[in-house]
């Protein structure tokens, strides 16, 4: 699957803030159908950028959002300004 059919929307909500400058994690929406390695390999393809961790979950509306944890010398806060969340 195209990595930018698979990743959606980056999601800026207060939650999203918080991870942000606590856990250096991003919040996407990403496709229903998506895998974890799936959207590890588009945002890594996407952003040229090292992704630690991928955690998935399903909104009661059926949205799935990816939480994608990056690497301490690549601030999620930078990546953030870049896409113009912040």
């Amino acid at each position: 699957m195209d990595p930018y059919t698979l990743i959606k929307h980056p999601l800026s909500t207060e939650k999203s803030i918080r991870l942000m400058e606590s856990q250096n994690k991003l919040i996407f929406v990403v496709h229903i159908k998506a895998t974890k390695p799936e959207i590890k390999k588009a945002i890594e393809e996407i952003f040229k950028l090292k992704v630690v961790s991928v955690r998935t979950f399903i909104t009661p509306a059926g949205e799935k959002r990816a939480y994608v944890g990056f690497s301490p010398e690549t601030p999620a806060l930078d990546i953030a300004t870049k896409l113009g969340l912040m």
